[in-house]
């Protein structure tokens, strides 16, 4: 056998064991970020979450803030109201305002982060829109709610909680409308 040949053999099997490496490394991904998720108190930020107790705690408020960012999208976005004041275990409904500035269709997804960090854990969000990706028609502006509970187990030192959301283009949303001629 040629030397060239034996040089593509052994490069051919190179790929190929590259290949069954990174189709075993997505596969293992899954467990590892499930663990990270639960030693991290992370969440599905897909799901809502659940409601465990349902008690209001009257004893004392929690001041919630709500902030709102686009990474890379040119559409305006911003909470309807800049905080409330609640009870731990109370349902609380607000609402977020985003418009999208575009002349074509434009798809985003909501991203929730939390200040102190350590308020997410106590923040139940039992209907938002960041369960879903949001498709905005030319020019459209809509109200979205969120709909959620501080549980009442939040520290007794946590007296401000700011909830951010960052919204992310979704990428390749909006090829098929320009495609089909649509701006």
């Amino acid at each position: 056998m040629s030397a060239p040949a034996n040089e593509n053999r052994r490069l051919l099997t190179r790929l190929g064991v590259a290949a069954v490496a990174m189709f075993g490394f997505g596969f293992a991904m899954v467990p590892f970020y499930n663990a990270i998720c639960r030693v991290t108190g992370l969440r599905n930020i897909l799901q809502p979450d659940a409601v465990e107790n349902t008690q209001v705690d009257r004893s004392r408020s929690v001041v919630v803030e709500f902030d709102a960012n686009l990474h890379a999208m040119a559409w305006h976005f911003r909470p309807v109201q800049r905080a409330v004041e609640i009870h731990p275990g109370e349902l609380v409904q607000v609402a977020y305002e985003v418009t999208n500035t575009r002349d074509e269709p434009v798809t985003g997804q909501a991203v929730p982060s939390y200040g102190p960090q350590l308020a997410g854990k106590h923040f139940r969000k039992v209907d938002c829109f960041c369960f879903e990706q949001q498709t905005l028609a030319p020019r459209e502006t809509r109200t979205m709610p969120v709909v959620f509970v501080i549980d009442p187990g939040l520290p007794q030192d946590v007296r401000t909680i700011t909830l951010s959301y960052t919204f992310f283009e979704v990428e390749g949303t909006r090829a098929p409308a320009l495609r089909e001629g649509r701006t």
